[in-house]
């Protein structure tokens, strides 16, 4: 790969990142350092342009029974690069477009779109859908309430969540089910608040509706994210009590736990335990540990780990490879952290490409770490500035 003579590490990173979107950070770092000139108007009626054709092919698209009925990923997808892009008009155009289907009438199909209104964060517009399903003469039951508040929980309006459950349902003559309580409990955990989150576990016995493993695990994963250790102890009593048998995710809840309070010896002997249970530690087992050895700076340990998850016959996902390659620059394994890099590309071509450019590169920037980052890219021959667009960052 050559460079200019005499050209600055910021100058080359920003010449390799030429058709790429970095954070708002790393372009002021990079604009500031090379002062490149751009014809904004230009672009911006480019882009305006091919937002324009991908919401008329959408629509055209639409017009086919089996597109609607069998490309939801199309609409996930097409939601997300509005959603993306800040486009939330014409998230909203192309999914009132919708209304003039037979579809519209199908309590499931109305569900769907409230749920692409809420991975856009528009959990306004899926309440206001939900309000106008008796005008579109499609029945609304315990389903499509439950996907409300789900919509709330995609949109992070944890509060809302727990203020629908409780007028909702007597003002419409729906009773609530054990996901819908599954749903408020976990809202209460976001917001931190555990003792409402437990009162619904009284709440929902009192109603005849006992609590499952998702209930458990939904309590598990917040204390335990939350550094509540002793409390998320006293659930697996409660488990215990009700015969509530816990999963892989029970024990991936208390590994992150112990991670959290830096007993990652006490992690190891859980993997074991798992095992022992019959329980085949997943990706998310061997992450907790990999973080806590990454946070420990033990670099023996943290490619042992990687090691035994490949022997193990699991893929890494995105999760394993950002912490990964992280932490070997900040240990100048550069070499491996590029081998990693190109194999994020692989698997994930553009996507990875985004993800490596968001978070490894702009957080090597922000730490003024630049001649590593060039000497990342430079070594991994990521080719991001090779007809390579990747979507805008979130």
């Amino acid at each position: 790969m050559s460079k200019a003579p005499g050209a600055s590490p910021v100058r080359r990173i920003a010449h390799l990142f030429t058709k790429t979107s970095l954070s708002s950070t790393t372009k002021s770092t990079i604009r500031a350092a090379t002062a490149t000139s751009t014809k904004p108007s230009s672009k911006s009626e480019k882009r305006a342009r091919n937002r324009q054709n991908l919401v008329e092919r959408f629509k055209k698209n639409c017009d086919s029974d089996k597109f609607r009925n069998d490309c939801k990923n199309e609409y996930y997808n097409t939601v997300r690069r509005l959603a993306n892009m800040k486009r939330f008009s014409l998230i909203d155009d192309i999914l009132q477009h919708q209304k003039k289907y037979q579809e519209i009438s199908q309590e499931h199909f109305v569900i769907r779109l409230m749920l692409y209104y809420s991975y856009a964060g528009m959990s306004g517009h899926s309440k206001k859908l939900f309000d106008e399903m008796p005008e579109l003469k499609c029945e609304r039951t315990v389903m499509s309430f439950n996907a409300l508040l789900s919509a709330y929980i995609h949109s992070k309006k944890f509060d809302e969540v727990d203020k629908l459950f409780k007028e909702l349902p007597r003002k419409i003559g729906i009773e609530p089910n054990l996901v819908s309580y599954n749903t408020v409990i976990k809202a209460h955990c976001e917001m931190k608040s555990f003792a409402s989150a437990l009162s619904m576990v009284d709440e929902m016995e009192k109603k005849g509706i006992e609590p499952d493993v998702i209930t458990f695990n939904t309590l598990l994963d917040g204390l335990y994210r939350n550094g509540k250790i002793a409390d998320a102890e006293e659930i697996w009593g409660l488990m215990e009590k009700k015969n509530v048998v816990p999963n892989g995710r029970s024990y991936n809840s208390k590994m992150r736990g112990l991670v959290y309070e830096n007993k990652i010896s006490k992690g190891v002997e859980l993997l074991e335990e798992m095992r022992s249970k019959g329980f085949e530690p997943e990706i998310h087992s061997y992450n907790a540990l990999i973080k806590g050895y990454c946070n420990d700076g033990n670099l023996e340990q943290v490619k042992k780990w990687y090691g035994e998850l490949k022997n193990n016959g699991l893929s890494p996902n995105r999760v394993t490879y950002y912490r990964l390659i992280y932490f070997l620059c900040t240990k100048d394994e550069v070499e491996m952290a590029a081998e990693l890099c190109k194999e994020v590309i692989d698997r994930w071509g553009r996507a990875g490409a985004s993800l490596l450019q968001r978070n490894i590169i702009d957080e090597l920037v922000k730490d003024s770490r630049i001649e590593e980052a060039v000497q990342l890219v430079e070594l991994g021959k990521l080719k991001f500035h090779y007809n390579l667009k990747c979507p805008r960052s979130e």
